[in-house]
């Protein structure tokens, strides 16, 4: 039986606390597991607003309802309203998601700053974020974290090294190069590990390799502007062929607003004969195959701007 790989992206106070206990309750209710990632710190969700000079970014906010999907208030911490501790102020909501059964690990420590800032930093800057991240898991778990998904995609040569400093056996940061109608341009993509300075890094690499929603929604592709109606049936064209993939949602979109077109996707791909699973699960049947090995590389993908850490073709 194929995989789909749930992995779920927590960037805001908001999602932890509305988004994280649907999506637990949709998921229980489809018997399908995930993993959950967590914001850690504090949410700047608002220092955002930054990137509107960035080369495609209001073709994105045009599309996807930024305001209608975070909220206003989301969008004004770190601006006009204090920015709120998420792992102080949604603890119960993290360690709920684990009582009930889910993966759960690292998204960032602050994802605004990460997505932003981690590029271009050094090690120190980058060991001193991904540290506060993991204490602060420790702190709200009482254990260790397994696992990790970067915030935007977004990593640097210490991120990496970093991971397997933290012991973690395999992590979902980067992507997978898509063609424009979200299908491969690679349909060999998948897990691998990674080359840093020409060592191979023992944590393996679980790259995304279907579009997210928002890349999706509101693109003419083949024709057909694609739109909450049509939406669950394009991407399940795209997993027609049984192979294993990696699917990354939010909490703060499949998780309120989307919620009913990812109840969509989890009855096709039921039907489809796919398992919906964590990355642990995943990991435990991939943990002893001999995996191609690649290097960091960047690309830009349909719907989304800016460049990601990605598989090259």
């Amino acid at each position: 039986m194929p995989s789909i790989v749930l992995k779920i992206d927590v960037d805001t106070f908001r999602g932890t606390k509305e988004g994280v206990p649907n999506l637990v309750r949709l998921l229980k209710q489809h018997q399908a597991g995930a993993t959950f990632l967590f914001s850690l710190g504090k949410d700047h969700t608002g220092w955002a607003l930054r990137r509107a000079f960035r080369p495609g970014f209001f073709q994105k906010v045009s599309r996807t309802s930024v305001v209608e999907h975070y909220g206003v208030k989301t969008l004004m911490y770190g601006v006009f309203l204090p920015a709120p501790d998420i792992g102080k102020g949604c603890a119960n909501e993290m360690r709920a998601v684990r009582d009930a059964g889910f993966e759960c690990g690292i998204h960032t420590w602050d994802h605004v700053v990460w997505q932003d800032n981690v590029r271009q930093r050094d090690a120190v800057w980058t060991q001193h974020q991904m540290q506060q991240a993991y204490s602060r898991f420790k702190e709200i778990f009482g254990a260790v974290p397994k696992t990790h998904g970067a915030a935007g995609w977004q990593m640097n040569a210490h991120a990496f090294e970093q991971l397997d400093q933290f012991n973690m056996s395999y992590a979902s940061d980067g992507r997978a190069l898509l063609n424009n109608n979200g299908s491969l341009a690679n349909t060999t993509a998948g897990p691998y590990r990674l080359q840093v300075d020409g060592k191979s890094l023992s944590c393996i690499q679980m790259p995304t390799t279907l579009p997210t929603l928002d890349e999706m929604l509101g693109r003419d592709i083949d024709g057909v502007v694609i739109n909450e109606s049509n939406i669950a049936a394009t991407i399940l064209k795209l997993t027609a062929v049984p192979r294993n993939h990696v699917f990354t949602l939010h909490a703060e979109l499949e998780g309120q607003k989307l919620a009913p077109i990812f109840e969509k996707l989890l009855k096709g791909w039921r039907e489809q004969g796919y398992d919906c699973v964590s990355m642990a699960d995943f990991y435990e049947t991939i943990k002893n195959e001999e995996l191609p090995a690649h290097a960091i590389n960047w690309v830009e993908l349909p719907g989304r701007s800016g460049e990601l850490f990605a598989l090259a073709t």
